[in-house]
C-alpha cells in the first residue's frame, strides 16, 4: 500500500519526542465530562475518505483532504485526480464500498470488476489536533489480519479530520501536481525526440526513393486517394506531416550538397530538423535541433528555434 501511494512528497516525522498517544474513546470521554461536544472520530473521516476513493468520487475525497491539499487536487487534471483515487483504494475501477467492524475496530471493503481490497484500522491515536491509524492490508484472504500496514496521519482543520499523510510521508499535493506537470512535460519531450527521428528516418526513405527530398512535409504524409506519389509518399501519419504535433511545431529545411550535376546534388542534399515548443512552459521547455547525421542538439531557448550551435542532446544515441 505504502508503495502504491506514490503521490506523497515530504517527510513527516510520528516519533516527535514527547509525543503521548490517547483513544478516541478517552478523549470524547472527556468532553463529555466537561460539557462539550464529542469529539468528531478521526476513524469515520478516514473510512469515509477511503470509501469515496473506492467510488471514485472526486467531489468527496476533495472534502477529506486539508484545505491546500484539496485546492490543489481539484486543479489536477482528470486522469490525476483519478490515479490517486486508485491508489487509496488499491483498485482501477470505481468500486462498491462497504463499512464493517471487527473486534471494534473498522473494516474497510471495496469491491469492482471482481475485484476486492480490504482495510483493516487499529488503534486511533490522537495527540492535540493530530491522530493516526494504522491500516493493514490483509494478504492470503478477507479473514487474515496479517500484511503490509501503514499509519496514516490526520489533522483537525475547522473541527473535522482531514487526511495529512500516509506511512511517513506528508501529503503535499501542490508539489505532486508540480511534481506530475514537470513528468508530464518530460515524457512529451520524449516524444518529441522520437517523432523527429520518425520525420529523419521518413526523409531519407523519400530521398532514396524519389533521388531528392521533399519540398516540405507534407509531401510526406498519405494520399487522400489513389497510390502513392512524390507529393504524396505515405511515409509519415497526417499529423506530423502538418508540421506540429504532441505540443510541438516541427520546422525542416534542405541543406544543398556540392557539385555541378543537379540529381548528384539532389540525392546528397541533407536536411535539418527543429522542434519548438507551442507553449512554452507548458508544452514543453526544450526545443530540439536534429540534422541529416542524427545529431540531435537541445536547449531551454525559452520557446526559441535550436540551432546547430546548441548542445548535443544525451538522448542522440539512437540513430534515425
Amino acid at each position: 500500500m505504502t508503495g502504491a501511494l506514490l503521490a506523497v512528497m515530504s517527510v513527516l516525522s510520528l516519533t516527535a519526542p514527547g509525543f503521548v498517544a490517547h483513544s478516541c474513546a478517552a478523549q470524547r470521554g472527556a468532553a463529555a465530562q466537561r460539557g462539550a461536544p464529542a469529539a468528531p472520530d478521526p476513524s469515520q473521516a478516514l473510512g469515509d475518505a477511503l470509501t469515496a476513493a473506492c467510488r471514485q468520487d472526486q467531489t468527496a475525497f476533495a472534502s477529506h483532504l486539508t484545505s491546500d491539499n484539496a485546492q490543489a487536487y481539484r486543479a489536477l487534471p482528470e486522469e490525476q485526480r483519478l490515479a490517486m483515487l486508485r491508489r487509496f483504494a488499491l483498485l482501477e475501477d470505481t468500486g462498491k464500498p462497504l463499512l464493517s467492524a471487527l473486534d471494534g475496530h473498522t473494516v474497510v471493503r471495496c469491491e469492482a470488476s471482481g475485484m476486492t481490497s480490504e482495510m483493516h484500522f487499529g488503534p486511533t491515536e490522537v495527540h492535540e489536533n493530530l491522530a493516526f491509524i494504522a491500516v493493514t492490508v490483509p494478504q492470503g484472504g478477507p479473514n487474515q489480519v496479517e500484511g503490509q500496514s501503514v499509519r496514516f496521519g490526520l489533522i483537525r482543520e475547522s473541527g473535522e479530520w482531514k487526511v495529512l499523510s500516509v506511512g511517513l510521508l506528508l501529503l503535499d499535493l501542490p508539489a505532486l501536481a508540480r511534481q506530475w506537470e514537470a513528468g508530464d512535460i518530460q515524457s512529451r519531450e520524449r516524444n518529441i525526440v522520437n517523432a523527429l527521428r520518425t520525420i529523419a528516418k521518413a526523409l531519407k526513405s523519400y530521398q532514396t526513393a524519389y533521388g531528392k527530398l521533399p519540398e516540405g512535409l507534407d509531401e510526406l504524409g498519405p494520399p487522400e486517394q489513389g497510390g502513392i506519389s512524390p507529393e504524396s509518399a505515405g511515409l509519415l501519419d497526417p499529423d506530423l506531416a502538418t508540421g506540429a504535433g504532441g505540443g510541438y511545431e516541427f520546422r525542416y529545411s534542405i541543406v544543398p550538397a556540392g557539385g555541378e550535376d543537379e540529381s548528384e546534388r539532389d540525392k546528397a542534399a541533407g536536411f535539418t530538423l527543429a522542434a519548438t515548443p507551442i507553449k512554452y512552459g507548458k508544452d514543453g521547455r526544450l526545443s530540439f535541433f536534429l540534422d541529416a547525421s542524427g545529431t540531435l542538439r537541445s536547449a531551454d531557448k525559452n520557446g526559441a528555434v535550436a540551432t546547430v550551435d546548441d548542445p548535443r542532446d544525451a538522448r542522440e544515441g539512437l540513430q534515425p
